[in-house]
């Protein structure tokens, strides 16, 4: 029997980055723009199984715009310092009794959310594991992006370092592992997607610890799990048919339009 869960869709006006980011118009294949905050929902929508789904905000902007296109809203602290300590929030608010929790960042629209079950059954099948993510072998294109990123000193996308066991030993804004000057195609390059599965309980008690020092400095709020010790399994897949690339900087409204319209994506 598949194990049960929900999804949430952290988002928030006020990134640093990209102010007001969940309503800005992306394009799709037929030109219809959608904000980002819906094309996130039509994203979880394909995800099979899930038991229910809410866009989790503190901003009223966002919530009206869930609400126009016929999505179901929780409003949150406007303390939350992150989409997961947003999703423990939101959690407190819901009748929601599912076993499994699932985190589908508000900045990435094209998250393979086939990959989703696959999340929720390695909790199931791992009761030590407090948390499941996923990362993509980055493939030549993904690989040009993230090092495009890096060389203009743009904040781009993630990648994660795991052992042999399929546990997260590290995630990291830098492109991880180091890559030498030759050979560099035979080095495994993972690139973390904002897809989360937690166990309630674990959920909880990252919303009731302070940030670590390490996510402090990266930015990147998985971090603070591995800094209490609990265990991080990690999915990985093979590259994708696209690159799921996240909506970080204005400059990937450009690249993530096209995908769109390659993917026939209305």
């Amino acid at each position: 029997m598949a194990a049960d869960f929900a999804v949430l869709i952290p988002a928030r006006f006020a990134s640093t980055r990209f102010p007001g980011k969940p309503l800005i118009p992306l394009r799709g294949a037929t030109g219809l723009a959608k904000t980002l905050v819906q094309r996130s929902w039509e994203c979880a929508r394909q995800i099979e199984g899930c038991s229910g789904l809410w866009v989790a905000t503190d901003d009223d902007r966002i919530a009206e715009e869930v609400e126009r296109f016929g999505g179901s809203v929780v409003m949150t602290s406007p303390d939350c310092a992150n989409g997961t300590e947003r999703c423990a929030d939101a959690l407190a608010k819901l009748d929601c009794d599912a076993e499994f929790i699932v985190n589908l960042q508000g900045d990435a629209p094209l998250s393979p959310g086939f990959m989703v079950p696959e999340l929720v059954a390695r909790l199931a099948g791992d009761l030590q594991l407090a948390m499941a993510t996923a990362a993509i072998h980055c493939n030549p294109t993904m690989l040009e992006h993230l090092q495009a990123d890096e060389a203009a000193g743009r904040v781009g996308g993630t990648t994660a370092v795991f052992d042999g066991r399929l546990r997260a030993l590290y995630f990291s804004k830098r492109i991880l592992p180091y890559l030498p000057q030759t050979g560099s195609e035979d080095v495994p390059v993972f690139m973390h997607l904002g897809l989360y599965a937690y166990r309630r309980a674990a959920l909880l008690d990252y919303a009731a610890a302070e940030p670590s020092v390490l996510e402090r400095a990266e930015g990147l709020e998985q971090l603070r799990f591995l800094d209490l010790g609990l265990p991080v399994g990690v999915c990985t897949a093979d590259p994708l048919g696209w690159d799921p690339i996240e909506l970080n900087n204005p400059s990937d409204v450009p690249a993530i339009e096209r995908l769109l319209a390659e993917r026939n994506l209305a």
